[in-house]
């Protein structure tokens, strides 16, 4: 674990600490309510949709066990799998399933009924039950499989007639796709019960709509808008803010087809001055970005340059006879990417090129904000790649190596920058603000809630 990653923790646990007094207990009852910007319009994790119809995993892993989960260093820890073995090579992997574990349904979680999920998550691997364990085969060494498998959309499902349970702390009561979602806690659930009764989830509102739900105590917990934070802190409500995390990044429709092209995508790399996009239309909401991964999880992003160098930009434009126009795309629902997409055509502008903002899926550029995927590096990465069509991070020396060493970490970013489909912008603060009555609020570094861990204070004690 690196020393920023350790400063971090130790932060987050004063917040904790804060947030939570002494004077008050855990207890049961009560419910959840939050407000949330996402629709997503399935339940299912093994069903990627795009950017904000997939379900958050925050929400999916209330749902859904997974085999494996992460914790605050990225470490893989037990979950529905207890342990674990892999053959020499890296590319076979036993599995074992917890016993006593049962589906929202009553049936019993088999090793059958992982290995139909875990099909059902990634067609690729060959996977088949072998008494209490499953195996899975990989088309290639996979030293990290652990924590691939603990992200959200290798949640262990049992579809059966159009309809998708799971085995974890909560159950579906009400689901109204893209609009609410209610989930009852389980009482048998083999990790506890959860403290509050129910969860109601509000889908699809604005930050607008979920300030005005908080404030008319409609709702216990919403999303605050990264240039919103500090406002809503000088107006009092109870903010809190987690690491940069989510990543914002212009990426180009298609691989650099000359050299010429190069020059002109590096033109525009220069020209962006991230550093008053963050401090004035985020109002430091985030940090500047020149990599995929933030600096608080790697400790090596400050070597990638972030700052704006308009005489390099000229210089690098000028090289080019003739420059096309390029169309930048943005969500037109999005009010901070419209922002954003303006801002870097008045920058280009000054480099001596020419951008046309629009809000069409079909475009030469495109802005692009994404979660981190993973706490462990190598899985984040390859997340991002595969979300963009990069090609795959390679191993270069054994995973055990690999995770005391940044310089490889390094190597991959850099390579998969190198391809020029990127440029990196932004990482962002996720925030969230939190009536009075809601204690017990955990956050991992990657923004990711633990809501089966919240619970409610009904009184003054």
């Amino acid at each position: 674990m690196r020393p920023s990653a350790l400063l971090l923790l130790a932060a987050v646990s004063l917040c904790l600490a804060v947030a939570a007094p002494a004077r008050t207990r855990p207890h049961y009852g009560g419910n959840l309510r939050l407000a949330i910007g996402e629709a997503p319009i399935s339940v299912d994790p093994a069903d990627v949709s795009p950017a904000g119809k997939s379900m958050p995993p925050s929400l999916s892993r209330l749902i859904f066990d997974t085999l494996v989960t992460l914790d605050a260093r990225g470490q893989a820890q037990p979950a529905l799998s207890p342990s674990w073995q892999v053959d020499p090579g890296n590319q076979r992997w036993l599995f074992s399933i917890r016993r006593g574990v049962a589906f929202h349904d009553g049936t019993g979680v088999s090793s059958d009924a992982v290995a139909a999920s875990l099909r059902a998550a990634n067609p690729n691997w060959k996977v088949f039950a072998t008494g209490e364990a499953v195996i899975v085969e990989c088309d290639a060494p996979t030293p990290d499989l652990p924590a691939v498998l603990a992200l959200a959309r290798y949640g262990i499902a049992k579809r059966t007639g159009g309809k998708v349970v799971g085995s974890g702390p909560f159950a579906i009561n009400r689901w109204d796709a893209g609009k609410k979602l209610v989930l009852t806690a389980r009482d048998d659930y083999w990790g506890g019960r959860a403290f509050v009764d129910s969860i109601e989830i509000e889908m699809g509102k604005s930050f607008r709509e979920q300030t005005i739900a908080l404030d008319l105590a409609k709702a216990d917990i919403v999303q605050i808008a990264p240039d919103q934070t500090r406002h809503a802190v000088l107006e009092g409500r109870r903010v809190l803010s987690s690491a940069p995390t989510e990543w914002m990044a212009l990426v180009f429709s298609r691989d650099v087809p000359s050299a010429q092209d190069g020059k002109l995508r590096e033109a525009l790399g220069l020209s962006i001055d991230r550093d008053a996009m963050n401090n004035v239309l985020l109002q430091g909401g985030g940090e500047p970005a020149g990599t995929f991964l933030p600096n608080w999880m790697t400790g090596y992003a400050f070597l990638f340059p972030t700052a704006v160098d308009l005489q390099r930009a000229r210089q690098a434009r000028n090289a080019v006879q003739q420059a096309p126009v390029w169309t930048l795309a943005c969500d037109g629902s999005d009010p901070l990417a419209r922002v954003i997409t303006e801002r870097i055509a008045l920058n280009a502008r000054d480099a001596g090129l020419t951008l046309q903002t629009t809000t069409s899926a079909v475009a030469d550029i495109r802005l692009v904000r994404m979660p981190l995927p993973s706490l462990d590096a190598w899985v984040a990465l390859g997340e991002f790649a595969g979300s963009l069509g990069l090609p795959q991070p390679k191993f270069d020396v054994d995973r055990l190596q690999q995770s005391a060493n940044a310089s490889t970490e390094y190597a991959a970013e850099s390579a998969l920058l190198q391809s020029q489909r990127v440029i990196p912008l932004l990482h962002l603060r996720t925030a969230v603000a939190l009536s009075a009555n809601v204690m017990g609020w955990q956050e991992d570094p990657d923004g990711s809630w633990h809501l089966q861990n919240v619970w409610l204070e009904t009184g003054k004690p």
